[in-house]
């Protein structure tokens, strides 16, 4: 009778030592490590500015359920690859955020973006497909 062998894995023993050093390059590495206080004003901020962006995509998804002519102008657009069109398109919903428009045979990305400052915070992105 033939029996096949498996490869069978291979254990360490339990009492391996693996050495821990707390140095490195020469400086000591405490166990507990310390963390720097927190500054959560651009946190808070970046919070703000995503409320406004959500409010901004509402706005455009409103726009989009409610308006068959416009959702047709849109989609016929994308589809030619006018990009820029689509850009005005969105942007005459009165959205003041930053809007790029992405293009697939299923459908579309919005992308909107926000920033703090000159600090870019924000990202939303909001995909719809459309077969």
């Amino acid at each position: 009778m033939y029996y096949h062998q498996y490869p069978q894995p291979h254990y360490y023993p339990r009492n391996t030592y693996f050495p821990v050093y707390p140095y490195l390059n020469g400086t000591y590495i405490p166990k507990y490590r310390s963390y720097p206080g927190v500054d959560p004003t651009l946190f808070t901020e970046s919070a703000g500015a995503m409320q406004q962006l959500m409010k901004e995509a509402s706005i455009i998804l409103k726009k989009l359920s409610e308006s068959k002519d416009f959702a047709s102008e849109v989609m016929g657009a994308a589809q030619e690859g006018k990009m820029e069109k689509v850009d005005q398109l969105l942007k005459s919903t009165g959205v003041h955020a930053g809007v790029k428009a992405d293009y697939n045979p299923d459908g579309i990305n919005l992308k909107l973006s926000s920033s703090v400052g000159e600090t870019e915070c924000c990202h939303l992105t909001i995909t719809l497909r459309w077969r």
